[in-house]
């Protein structure tokens, strides 16, 4: 037994100082340009402040884990990263921030430019950059990859994103970018409440846009001009998120591809980002509004809880606040868990007068994330096809919350003939939320109790275990111990989430269908039709036994968005003269509608949550409906010699109504 005991510690070692090797390792290289050697060249672990330089003969040597990612930047360079693997050695060849303005990125209506020609300012984000920590929100993962734009998240669970780019132009309207897929542009609609929105209470359910699977993205690209987004029209006028998704790749002959991939991510609260409780006085507000007499400062409740006829020190249940009586362990006092028959094995017994065991920060859990996709793809001569499916299983750091987001997505061509080529995209995703987090000051939200209103003797573990043995609101602020137990200001936290929780479903299609004639070497047609459809439900409830009145809320949305696409695309060049454009035309329609409807006065069986089991006669719902009609003609051009002239010009007319509330027409 000593001798396989040896042999194990021994084995053991060898793999700890393995790994110890393979954690941090001597990395070397050369950086070079197009001329030879570059010396001088900033060779950084991104994240840190270790680096190095480059010497007299462009070689370097660093110290580097793999999944390190080194930054080589140079003046008058395009900044390379490269990503530490299993290699040893990493030669970088850097090109001219003149040179880079050859390559050709993608602009408005899915349009290929070289970056020299375009007026206006466009930077590229590639898929990996947001894969690489997959967010579920795909948008957050942009935020320090661009210039110029700022992207701030909520901090809820598939709560809205704000992208601003290059500022905020509006004091009253939307500042937010337009979101365009392939050339299309999808709804980013937030349909959060008022209230919401002002922090007087509700949930954050997102913006739309964060139904894109980051799996699917291969490139992002941001126009930041007016110039680049005049042909999407005014809702452009905040600048375009242009989002290119990935296309099947040649495998080789009769080969298809199939990428399997899983990433798990662990969020964790950080309790150094909360309130910090003391330990030193208990509940109440000290002498302030009661006086019992007892023992001890601050003000305890003098009840008579077992008909005796001697009265009992209690706490103060009414007083939402930690500046009473002095904790002392050789004082017993009746607290909540003293007041309700239910719970037999603390009923009527006092306990220590001490501050709780687990506090407010107790009640957070780890979150789990997990994505798993799977793909499908190849290419030819003749066309090319990527078939993906992409689960999300996000759970959050508050109890009973969950996101599930099942994603199917199709891309592929074909060419019919040498000048003729049809292509489909279409995306499929359903999402399912429950428990997403109540925001603001509100009683939905357990959160603004903790940071404000809150005991420092009630112990969450021993409120968690009272919902679940009860699965009653039992609270530790009850309007009176004897006479009256239910919640005068705050519910059981527990309550609050497992009882009280909202829960939604969102289906939404989107994709187009793309033909495309080559009629001679420079002169092409393209004709394409694009949807993106969804529709959704959002359900919210109070149940009876909660400090409001009990209630059943439930919104339903529709959105439709089809868009027409006729363009004339040409590419003529002569000796020093070229000429490259688009003429084209285009129709679009968007048709949304909503309505929102309550229960009223409360309900009158628990836990039936329906519109029918009102308390009192419904009253009307609000609705709302919304069309818009846009027919557009735009011309692109760019004439050049040498590339030093560039025209641009574009045209729209928009109508648009608002209905019921009236039926004017709106022309500009």
């Amino acid at each position: 037994m000593k001798t396989k005991l040896s042999g194990i510690l021994t084995l053991l070692l060898a793999f700890v100082v393995q790994v110890s090797f393979a954690q941090e390792r001597t990395i070397t290289g050369t950086v070079s340009d197009e001329t030879g050697a570059l010396p001088g060249v900033s060779v950084l672990i991104e994240g840190t402040t270790s680096g190095t330089e480059t010497d007299f003969d462009g070689n370097f040597s660093i110290e580097a884990s793999s999944g390190d990612v080194l930054r080589f930047s140079f003046v008058g360079m395009t900044t390379v990263k490269r990503t530490v693997g299993a290699e040893s050695s990493i030669n970088v060849t850097m090109v001219s921030q003149e040179n880079t303005l050859d390559e050709v990125v993608v602009t408005a209506l899915g349009i290929e430019r070289e970056k020299k020609s375009l007026g206006y300012a466009t930077q590229e984000v590639g898929g990996e950059a947001i894969n690489t920590v997959k967010d579920p929100n795909f948008v957050n993962s942009l935020q320090g990859k661009t210039s110029g734009v700022d992207v701030k998240a909520s901090g809820t669970m598939g709560g809205s994103t704000n992208v601003v780019i290059r500022g905020y132009s509006s004091m009253f309207n939307s500042n937010q970018a337009l979101f365009v897929i392939d050339g299309v542009p999808i709804s980013n609609i937030n349909n959060n409440t008022s209230d919401q929105t002002t922090g007087r209470g509700g949930y954050d359910y997102g913006n739309a846009a964060q139904d894109l699977n980051p799996d699917d993205i291969e490139s992002v690209n941001v126009l930041k001009g007016g110039g680049a987004t005049a042909l999407y029209g005014s809702r452009a006028a905040n600048g375009v998120i242009l989002i290119t998704t990935k296309k099947g790749k040649d495998h080789g002959t009769k080969a298809i591809g199939v990428t399997i991939n899983s990433a798990v991510t662990m969020n964790v609260f950080n309790p150094d980002t909360f309130n910090r409780y003391q330990k030193e006085y208990g509940a109440g507000y000290s002498d302030y509004y009661y006086d019992a007499g007892g023992p001890s400062d601050g003000g305890f409740f003098e009840r008579d809880l077992n008909g005796d006829g001697i009265l009992e020190l209690t706490t103060p249940s009414t007083e939402d606040a930690s500046f009473g009586a002095v904790f002392d362990e050789n004082l017993l006092v009746y607290q909540w868990d003293s007041w309700y028959p239910e719970l037999e094995d603390t009923y009527l017994v006092p306990r220590p007068w001490v501050a709780a065991e687990n506090d407010p920060t107790t009640f957070f859990k780890t979150g789990v994330t997990m994505f798993n996709s799977i793909d499908l793809n190849g290419a030819n001569e003749k066309g090319d096809f990527r078939l993906g499916y992409t689960n999300l299983d996000q759970q959050g750091i508050l109890p009973n919350s969950q996101i599930r987001r099942n994603t199917i997505s199709f891309n592929g061509s074909l060419k019919l003939t040498e000048k003729f080529t049809a292509s489909v995209r279409a995306n499929y995703t359903n999402t399912a939320g429950k428990g997403r987090y109540g925001t603001g000051y509100d009683s939905q939200n357990p959160l603004q109790s903790m940071r404000q209103w809150n005991q420092a003797n009630v112990d969450f573990k021993d409120q968690e275990a009272a919902y679940f043995a009860t699965r009653k609101n039992i609270t530790w602020n009850a309007n009176d111990p004897l006479t009256n137990r239910t919640p005068i200001y705050t519910d059981n936290p527990y309550w609050t989430r497992y009882e009280n929780f909202q829960n939604d479903v969102r289906d939404r299609l989107n994709g187009n269908v793309t033909l495309n004639y080559q009629i001679n070497d420079w002169l092409g047609i393209m004709g394409r039709v694009t949807m993106d459809n969804y529709s959704s439900i959002q359900e919210e409830r109070i149940a009876i036994g909660s400090v409001d009145v009990p209630n059943y809320t439930r919104f339903n949305e529709r959105f439709m968005e089809n868009n027409y696409d006729l363009m004339l695309n040409f590419n003529k060049t002569w000796d020093k003269l070229s000429l490259n454009g688009v003429i084209g035309t285009n129709i679009n329609r968007i048709n949304y509608s909503n309505i929102r409807a309550s229960t009223n006065g409360g309900l009158n069986v628990p836990r039936l949550y329906s519109l029918s089991n009102s308390a009192s006669s419904l009253l009307a719902p609000a609705e709302y409906q919304y069309y818009s009609g846009i027919d557009g003609y735009y011309a692109n051009a760019s004439l050049g010699w040498n590339n030093l002239l560039y025209l641009e010009g574009s045209y729209r007319r928009d109508v648009s109504s608002n209905l019921p509330s009236d039926n004017n027409t709106y022309d500009y």
